[in-house]
């Protein structure tokens, strides 16, 4: 077998093959022997006609799909793996010649990973902002310790306030006619929660233990139920309890209940050092996500639509795994917001675009700079994820397969290739905290 290789397209390759007539007559006995058993030929029984008869009857042409694929099928695995070809589609087969007594001769074109031409990634320049830690924010992680620290309590000798809890009756009709799912009985409400229908809990406010009122609301026009949408309803409500909140007192004894903090000013600060720490990380996210979107955006490459497709399919699936975590089917999803697999693959398409050049780009990169993942950098890949699953790393990498710890070590290697381009940027650091002040740091490998 021989064959050349010729690149028509920075992301095609077409390969030419040349086969003897002898191999391809070895082809050709294997396939009827292959296939003679599923050939009926008058006075013979299934696998015993020679192969000449069968030929005479049906012609020659009955073997030559199975010959050619005894032999185009390893030609073209061969030819990918000592090119180092990579292939990202199926390939298109076009025969040139075949037939006893003749060389074959076929060409087969197949869409490969793109050339990238690269743009510049040394010396980008790109920003880090580190924003300040706000003390709404200290008081929104206080108040949900807050939250769950709190008890209830029964209330009787006043009306319906403001985030009270309110155990009441409900029964809807629109146009006087009872709704599905608009009755029901000891349901407990949060006033103030926004849970029912926009206008139902302000007006509850004021009612009585025991009180019945009619109240006025009227469905959003997007609304799940379409047949509700956009309507007037009344709602015929019965107050039958009420219990308030009862908050913790911000205190020692408090950070004792909530935290492993024996002081409330060790636990507010444990708080705040873990605020910054996240606020910190997701800085250095930022910056490297800022700096690898600049390094792709300066690079060229034309991508197959094959691989595109590829991701958008990889991206629906890790959706639908999403959905499932949560209880929910992928097809219910698509019924309830009215969309089709095709819609929402079209929606995916510039987002699975920019991931496959990222991908190719960082790729690219790591060539040109020889950059690889290490031993150690992929024991640390390991270790890291195996943490990130609260499991010991020995016992977590021996339950990977050969696929997961291969795309651990393709992970370790995109990080390191990362690591080199922050190495080699131009980085503003700013701090929000301090208006007007920026430093510059140019940092080298």
């Amino acid at each position: 077998m021989s064959y050349t290789v010729e690149k028509i397209a920075s992301n095609k390759v077409k390969l030419t093959f040349t086969e003897s007539a002898e191999a391809f007559e070895a082809a050709m006995q294997k396939a009827y022997l292959k296939t003679r058993g599923k050939i009926n030929v008058p006075g013979f029984r299934k696998g015993k006609a020679p192969r000449k008869l069968i030929e005479n009857m049906y012609g020659e042409a009955v073997f030559y799909d199975d010959a050619f694929e005894i032999i185009a099928q390893p030609a073209y695995d061969e030819a990918v793996k000592a090119d180092s070809l990579n292939p990202v589609d199926r390939p298109e087969v076009d025969i040139q010649q075949i037939g006893s007594g003749k060389d074959l001769q076929f060409t087969i074109e197949v869409f490969v990973k793109p050339d990238i031409t690269l743009g510049e990634y040394k010396g980008v320049e790109v920003k880090k902002t580190v924003r300040p830690i706000t003390e709404e924010a200290i008081s929104a992680r206080i108040d949900a310790d807050v939250e769950r620290a709190s008890t209830t309590e029964d209330v009787t000798d006043r009306a319906v306030e403001a985030g009270d809890i309110v155990n009441l009756n409900y029964a809807g009709t629109v146009d006087g006619v009872a709704f599905e799912g608009g009755t029901a009985e000891n349901q407990s409400l949060t006033i103030g929660s926004n849970m029912f229908i926009p206008g139902f809990e302000e007006q509850m406010v004021g009612m009585q233990i025991g009180e019945e009122k009619d109240l006025n609301v009227k469905f959003p026009e997007q609304y799940h139920a379409a047949e509700l949408a956009g309507k007037d309803a009344v709602f015929h409500v019965k107050v039958n309890g009420i219990q308030q909140k009862v908050k913790p007192a911000l205190d020692d004894d408090f950070a004792a209940d909530v935290s492993e903090f024996d002081t409330f000013e060790a636990y507010r600060k444990n708080i705040v050092d873990t605020l910054e720490k996240n606020e910190a990380e997701r800085a250095e996210a930022e910056l490297e996500d800022n700096l690898v979107q600049k390094v792709v955006d300066a690079a060229d490459c034309d991508i197959p639509d094959a691989m595109i497709e590829d991701e958008i399919t990889t991206m629906m699936r890790e959706m639908e795994m999403r959905m499932a975590y949560q209880g929910l089917r992928f097809e219910d999803y698509l019924k309830y917001t009215g969309q089709t697999a095709d819609q929402m693959r079209e929606q995916y398409k510039g987002e699975a675009t920019n991931r496959v050049k990222t991908q190719l780009v960082l790729e690219a990169i790591a060539k040109a700079e020889n950059i690889e993942a290490s031993d150690e950098d992929h024991q640390t890949a390991i270790a890291d994820q195996a943490k990130r699953m609260g499991r010991e790393a020995e016992e977590f990498k021996a339950s990977l397969s050969e696929g997961q710890l291969a795309y651990l070590r393709e992970t370790a290697g995109i990080k390191k290739t990362i690591d080199f381009l922050k190495a080699n940027a131009v980085i503003t650091e700013k701090g929000e905290e301090k208006a007007g002040e920026e430093t510059k740091a140019e940092t080298k490998e």
